[in-house]
C-alpha cells in the first residue's frame, strides 16, 4: 500500500470503489482482535487512521491480505461479519477528528468481534445490530411489490405478502423454532420457513387450496431440512395437541394468522369459513374462537401475529382489524406493536384504480391502501 501523507488521501482511500464482493465476510478472529487491541492503545489520530485505512482496503480487497485478517481456510476460530457493516464502522474511525472518538467506534468494533448478545426470541445479535438492515423496526411497513421469487406464485386470492411472515420470523423465531400459521392459504408462511431454517405448521380449511400450497411448498429448496406440514382442517376445533405430539414437541414459538376480511372475498361455501359469517358479531366469534383453540400450545412470552384489513358494509367503514385486536386482548394477550402495512392494489382493484376513485369522490369514503399487523406478547 503506498504511504499516505495527508487526511485528504485517507478520506479518499475511505471512499474508493472495489470489485462486487460476496456480503457475507469471513474473519480470522483471534487475529482480526489481537489487531484492534493494539490499536485501541494508540494516542497517534494520523497513524490510527492509516492502519484503519489499511484494514479496509484488505476488507474490500482480500488478495490484498498481507497480514492474516481474512479467513483463508487454514483457521478454525471464525467469525462471520457484514462486509457492508465492517467498512461502514471503519469509515467512522477515518472520519473521526479526535483520537477519543475514533477509539470509541473501535471498542465498538472489538466488542462486536468478541461478545454475542443475543436473547431467547430471535437469532439477532445486538453487539452487531447495525448489520440487520433487513429487519425493519418501524410501524409502516411500505413496500413496492410482493416478492415472486422461487414458490411464491401470488396466485391465491387474498394471501399475504411473503415480506410479512419473512419479518415477523426474523424477529421472533430462532432457527429451529416452530411456527403455526392458522389460516394457511397459500403456504407462503410455510415458504418462508423453509427459507429462514423454522419448523411450521399450517392449517387450511379448503382442501383443495391445501394440495396446491403443499406442492409449491415442496418445490422451495429445504436447505435447513425443516419439517413444514399442511393440515387440512377447521382451526377453531382441530386437535393441535395431536399434530405437535406427533413431532414430540408441546408448544410453537410463534402465531401467525391471516384471515378472511370476513366477507370481502368469499373463499368457499364451506359454512365454518370465516368468509361466509353471517355478521360482524359471528365472524368475530369464530375468529375468537381460533384464537381459544391455538393459544394454549402458544410457548409463554412468544409472539401472536395477526395480519387483518377493515371494510366497508352499506356505506360504513367497519373498523375489523380493531375488533380483532379486541378479541385477542380479551384472551389476556399483550399488545406490543400495531404495524401499519401498504398495499398499492389487489386482485379485486387490478385495472380498476379510475372507478373506485370515482367511486370514492360519489360516496365520501377513501380507498383503503393499507392493513394492519398487530403484534401481541403471551404472558400467561
Amino acid at each position: 500500500m503506498a504511504k499516505i501523507n495527508s487526511a485528504r488521501q485517507i478520506e479518499l482511500i475511505s471512499f474508493e470503489k472495489s470489485e462486487k464482493l460476496p456480503e457475507e465476510l469471513i474473519l480470522n478472529k483471534n487475529r482480526f482482535l489481537e489487531t484492534i487491541e493494539r490499536l485501541i492503545s494508540s494516542n497517534d489520530l494520523m497513524s490510527l487512521k492509516l492502519k484503519i485505512s489499511k484494514i479496509r482496503s484488505i476488507v474490500l480487497n482480500p488478495k490484498d491480505d498481507d497480514i492474516g485478517l481474512i479467513n483463508s481456510g487454514q483457521f478454525d476460530d471464525v467469525v462471520l461479519y457484514s462486509r457492508s457493516a465492517l467498512i461502514s464502522i471503519l469509515d467512522k474511525i477515518i472520519s473521526s477528528q479526535t483520537i477519543e472518538r475514533a477509539n470509541h467506534y473501535l471498542k465498538q468494533l472489538y466488542k462486536s468481534l468478541l461478545n454475542k448478545q443475543t436473547n431467547e426470541i430471535n437469532d439477532i445479535d445486538l453487539s452487531r445490530w447495525r448489520e440487520y438492515d433487513e429487519i425493519i423496526t418501524d410501524s409502516l411497513w411500505i413496500f413496492d411489490k410482493r416478492d415472486a421469487s422461487g414458490a411464491h406464485l401470488g396466485w391465491y386470492w387474498g394471501n399475504f405478502i411473503p415480506q410479512i411472515p419473512r419479518q415477523l420470523m426474523l424477529r421472533y423465531t430462532k432457527k429451529g423454532d416452530w411456527v403455526l400459521d392458522s389460516f394457511l392459504g397459500s403456504g407462503t408462511t410455510l415458504i418462508e420457513c423453509r427459507r429462514l431454517g423454522r419448523n411450521g405448521i399450517g392449517i387450511e380449511l379448503n382442501q383443495e387450496v391445501a394440495k396446491k400450497a403443499k406442492e409449491l411448498i415442496e418445490k422451495e429448496q429445504n436447505k435447513y431440512n425443516v419439517i413444514t406440514e399442511v393440515i387440512v382442517g377447521d382451526s377453531r376445533t382441530i386437535d393441535i395437541k395431536q399434530i405437535l405430539n406427533k413431532y414430540s414437541i408441546d408448544k410453537f414459538q410463534l402465531l401467525i394468522m391471516h384471515p378472511p376480511y370476513h366477507d370481502i372475498i368469499r373463499f368457499s361455501e364451506d359454512e365454518r369459513d370465516l368468509s361466509n359469517a353471517k355478521n360482524t358479531q359471528e365472524f368475530l366469534e369464530m375468529f375468537g374462537a381460533v384464537v381459544d383453540n391455538t393459544t394454549p400450545y402458544l410457548e409463554n412470552g412468544r409472539y401472536f401475529a395477526l395480519v387483518v384489513g377493515d371494510k366497508y358494509s352499506k356505506g360504513e367503514w367497519v373498523p375489523l382489524g380493531f375488533y380483532c385486536m379486541q378479541e385477542v386482548l380479551k384472551r389476556g394477550y399483550l399488545l406490543k406493536s400495531i404495524v401499519v402495512k401498504n398495499f398499492e392494489e389487489t386482485r379485486g382493484k387490478r385495472n380498476q384504480k379510475k372507478l373506485w376513485r370515482y367511486r370514492a369522490l360519489a360516496g365520501g369514503f377513501y380507498v383503503f391502501k393499507h392493513e394492519y399487523i398487530f403484534i401481541f406478547q403471551k404472558v400467561k
